[in-house]
This record gives C-alpha cells, sequence and structure tokens, in this order.
C-alpha cells in the first residue's frame, strides 16, 4: 500500500507557522506540523522565550509570550492540523512528493510552508541566562517600551545598522542610551552613523565590549572592557539589547533551496515562494527587517493562500 501523501506539510510552530496552519486546516488542506523546526530547535518560535508582549493586536493588557503561542497552537488544533513535537533532521526538495524526515516521523508532501525562524545571537556573559527577559533583551522594538526601561539608562550592543536602528527607537523611552561597539568606528552605513553620531540622548562606547551584566533579579548595569586598554567599566543601567544580528534556522535546508548569502530564505518579490515549485516560506525565515510576530503571522496567511492556490491549479487538492 502507497505511503498516503500530504496535501500540505508545514515545518516551524512560531507564528508563522501556526497562522499558515489556521488557513490551510480551514481551507481543508488537513496541514501536517513538525512543531520542533530544525536541530536542536523548539516548539513555539522565539515568542516562547519572551516574557511580556504588548504589542501584538487583540491583548490591549499585554499577554505573556508562551501564553499567546499556546493560543496560536490551541487554534491551529481546533480546526485539525496535526502536530508532531519533533525536529526536522532531513529534507528532499528535488524530487517529487516532498519528503521531509523528523526524528521518528517521516512524510511526503505535495507542498511545503517553510517557518523556522531565526535565532538571536547572544553574547554568552556569565549572567545572560538568569537576566534574560530581566533586562538583557535582542529586540529593542519588542520590548523598549516595557515600564521599567522607561526614563532609565539603557544598553544597546552592536556596530552596524541594527544596532543603531535599535538605539534611536530606545531614546523614546530611556533616559540616554549608551552604543557600545568593539571598535572605534560604526559599522553602519553612513547615513545610520551620522544619524547616532547627532542623536543627544546616544552616547558612544568605544572600543569596549560587554563582560557582563550586573544584577540579581533584574538588570541594573552592564560590566565592560575597554579592548585597547583592558579597564573595566560599569554603566548604569536598566536594559541591554543585544544588536549583533540574527542567524536563521535554515542549516537543514541548505542545498535544497536557494538562500541568500546570510543565510534566509529567498523568495520572490511580493510572493512567498521560494526557487522550488510548490514550497514557501513564511516568517523571520526569511524576514531579516522586521522581525515582528505580527508580520510573520502576516507572511504565513500569505503562504497558507499560496499554497492553497498552488496546489488547487495543479489538481493535487
Amino acid at each position: 500500500m502507497p505511503d498516503q501523501i500530504e496535501n500540505l506539510a508545514i515545518i516551524g510552530s512560531g507564528p508563522a507557522g501556526h497562522t499558515a496552519a489556521i488557513y490551510a486546516a480551514r481551507a481543508n488542506l488537513n496541514p501536517f506540523m513538525y512543531e520542533g523546526y530544525v536541530k536542536g530547535g523548539s516548539a513555539g518560535g522565539q515568542l516562547t522565550t519572551t516574557t511580556d508582549v504588548e504589542n501584538y493586536p487583540g491583548f490591549p493588557d499585554g499577554i505573556n509570550g508562551p501564553e499567546l503561542m499556546q493560543l496560536f497552537r490551541k487554534q491551529s488544533d481546533r480546526f485539525g492540523t496535526r502536530m508532531v513535537g519533533e525536529d526536522v533532521q532531513e529534507v528532499d526538495f528535488k524530487n517529487r512528493p516532498f519528503t521531509i524526515r523528523g526524528d521518528s516521523t517521516t512524510v511526503k508532501a505535495h507542498a511545503v510552508i517553510i517557518s523556522t525562524g531565526a535565532t538571536a545571537r547572544r553574547m554568552a556573559v556569565p549572567s545572560e541566562e538568569k537576566l534574560w527577559n530581566n533586562g538583557i533583551s535582542a529586540c529593542a522594538v519588542c520590548d523598549g517600551a516595557l515600564p521599567f526601561f522607561r526614563n532609565k539608562p539603557l544598553v544597546v550592543i552592536g556596530g552596524g545598522d541594527t544596532a543603531v536602528e535599535e538605539a534611536t527607537y530606545l531614546t523614546k523611552f530611556g533616559s540616554i542610551v549608551y552604543l557600545v561597539h568593539r571598535r572605534d568606528e560604526l559599522r553602519a552605513s553612513k547615513i545610520m552613523r551620522e544619524r547616532a553620531l547627532k542623536n543627544e540622548k546616544i552616547e558612544m562606547v568605544w572600543d569596549s565590549v560587554l563582560e557582563d551584566a550586573v544584577g540579581d533579579e533584574f538588570v541594573t548595569g552592564a560590566l565592560l572592557k575597554n579592548l585597547k586598554t583592558n579597564e573595566p567599566r560599569e554603566l548604569e543601567a536598566a536594559g541591554i539589547f543585544y544588536a549583533i544580528g540574527h542567524t536563521p534556522n535554515t542549516e537543514v535546508f541548505q542545498g535544497q533551496i536557494e538562500l541568500e548569502d546570510t543565510g534566509y530564505i529567498r523568495i520572490k518579490p511580493g510572493t512567498q515562494e521560494t526557487n522550488i515549485e510548490g514550497v514557501f516560506a513564511a516568517g523571520d525565515v526569511h524576514d531579516h527587517k522586521y522581525r515582528q510576530a505580527v508580520t510573520a503571522a502576516g507572511t504565513g496567511c500569505a503562504a497558507a493562500l499560496e499554497a492553497e492556490r498552488w496546489l488547487g491549479e495543479k489538481g493535487l487538492a
């Protein structure tokens, strides 16, 4: 008896993956989801590591990140999405139907939506785990407006465009923003460099790296080291924001799909289509610009609608 071929397989269970599942399930595509997304991944995406989410529409009082993802999952389940809590170990997009191999489950599918997200790079300083989400963050737009950062000194680590953008955004809330960079010149584009240097609420801290975060339950300061003099310096700060980039979770797709030089999945402009017909991407796995839960959900919706249309045109569903 031949193996059952799924209409649609979804890899990843963050806002993009679950939104895609909800739309696909309501379109009677009976989607199959791998909740763990890549080797070493975990279900629910980055929101599972976030405490207060205050900018997702529909929750005027805010919501806890893991709780929000449980609501996403509950809605996917309500409409019949079948889910396995496994990481994907291998894919074959060169033969049709496509093959996805998880830890113990293998499925074949006519169409695939990849929504494996991206992981914020961390500094691995000694107090990082203890103070993550208690003053240490990798997303100023997500967390910068929280009450305990308002009118307090804040620190941004990095030297590229993202670091300047994050620091500029945080000047709306913090009393001063220290932009800490390991060199004596920003890597950011000329216009972004000028923006940082002209902003009276941004103070540059050159030739320095973060050694550790200070604080017991919440961040109270940042311990720095000057790379030229080796002198330590402690800054009073209520928050430390990493702006050193993200790593897209695409390792398992290398050689199977077209990626940008940075590792993000390349999609066709104005669509969620990849270079492989029938394979779509949604969320932070291709979006290195916005990286928000609400934009990820929007692209998950778009990917599901495009997959439904493609399956219908091919007579596969």
